[in-house]
């Protein structure tokens, strides 16, 4: 059961776990959609690919990702994921760090117009 859902443009998250230092989410990116390019300063986050396929751009460098694919960001890194299939790209982001607060989000570029530290 989530502890926490929010519908964004893009698709959704949920926070399925939480603890002292730590902070677990499913997140399920739909068809042609992607994240903001965004970095934050007080977290990094694991991404474990559990359903679909797409690209992550991590500091400008693309790679092709899919099931069972891990991508580590590390504090500080500019990132987002695209989905490029035509199902949902499902992910496990375990979040480590002092804050998991969505204000800490520097968003870089983002296809929906949203600015500043507000959104995923």
């Amino acid at each position: 059961m989530a502890i926490e859902r929010d519908e964004r443009p893009w698709g959704y998250y949920e926070v399925v776990d939480q603890g002292q230092g730590f902070r677990v989410k499913r997140i399920c990116v739909g068809p042609g959609q992607r994240l903001s390019y965004q970095r934050h300063q007080q977290r990094s986050e694991h991404w474990y690919i559990v359903a679909g396929a797409g690209i992550v751009t991590l500091d400008g460098e693309r790679s092709m990702v899919g099931e069972g694919a891990a991508v580590d960001v590390p504090v500080g890194a500019a990132h987002r994921i695209q989905n490029t299939g035509s199902e949902d790209l499902v992910l496990i982001e375990v979040q480590t760090g002092s804050y998991f607060g969505e204000d800490d989000i520097q968003r870089l570029d983002d296809d929906y117009g949203r600015h500043g530290a507000d959104q995923a």
